[in-house]
């Protein structure tokens, strides 16, 4: 009860102060205007001049004389709504980080529909997305496998704000993908490497001039210095005695896995075969 008495004993104090002050700001008002008035010398563009200014002086004092005299309930006020606030952010914490990532997402255009992509370890084709969350058809297992698994994976575009996204599609349709060849010293290293390159051609022929030109026009559009398009490889030496061959080749997206096998069981089949015969 007594808390209630000092909040109402309060509250009384600054309505009544406030109409005080706000009827001496009243009189003070009316008192210069009629000087204005008197005031003979004054053009009506001085006295138009002067009656703004005083008019906008006094709501200026209205307003700071206001603030002074309820100082402590806004300041109690204040506490009440950032309180408030707080917890609000705290219950909706997640909510807030998915909606944020959401943000970020379409502002920067990082992935959309039907591209292939990776963060945190989850890798697949970007079937659905909204404000909370971005669903993906499942590939792999590992970096190296192009199948669907069969899965669909759903996660928050929270993890957008503090990941790095890989998109493997982001030069479109077409893509400059890798296979990996192992190798030793007593291997002829000279045939593996051209028979490497017959087998890109042979699965790559058809649709190199349309990656080329989807390239080209990327570069001049996007300002981006985009990969060759010409299969190539690269020779890693290692001090084990073994060398990896690194073929480079344009694929499309959705072909990859199939390219990629196609090539190796050509040097499998062309490699393999020749040396293992008499």
């Amino acid at each position: 009860m007594d808390i209630i008495k000092n909040i109402d004993s309060g509250l009384l104090t600054g309505i009544i102060t406030s109409a005080l002050f706000i009827i001496i700001l009243i009189i003070v008002r009316f008192a210069i205007y009629r000087a204005i008035a008197h005031r003979n010398e004054l053009t009506v563009e001085g006295r138009r001049r002067w009656r703004i200014n005083v008019r906008n002086g006094i709501l200026l004092l209205l307003i700071v004389g206001l603030v002074f005299i309820w100082a402590n309930e806004l300041t109690t006020f204040a506490l009440s709504v950032v309180a408030i606030a707080v917890a609000f952010v705290i219950a909706t914490k997640e909510l807030i980080l998915c909606l944020s990532g959401s943000i970020l997402r379409a502002g920067s255009d990082m992935y959309r529909v039907g591209h292939r992509i990776e963060i945190t370890g989850i890798r697949g084709d970007v079937v659905d997305y909204n404000l909370l969350t971005t669903t993906l058809l499942e590939i792999g297992p590992g970096k190296n496998n192009h199948q669907y698994t069969g899965r669909a994976i759903m996660f928050p575009n929270g993890i957008l704000l503090t990941n790095s996204v890989v998109n493997e599609t982001y030069m479109g349709e077409y893509v400059v993908d890798i296979v990996n060849i192992p190798l030793t010293l007593s291997d002829d290293v000279k045939k593996a490497e051209s028979i490497l390159l017959d087998a890109a051609y042979a699965e790559c022929r058809q649709f190199i001039e349309e990656a080329r030109s989807l390239m080209q026009k990327m570069e001049k559009e996007e300002w981006l210095d985009t990969p060759s398009v010409e299969p190539r490889v690269t020779i890693e030496y290692h001090d084990a005695g073994k060398i990896n061959l690194l073929l480079r080749f344009p694929t499309p997206v959705k072909r990859k896995g199939r390219i990629q096998q196609a090539i190796i069981r050509r040097f499998i089949d062309s490699f393999h075969g020749t040396t293992q015969q008499p």
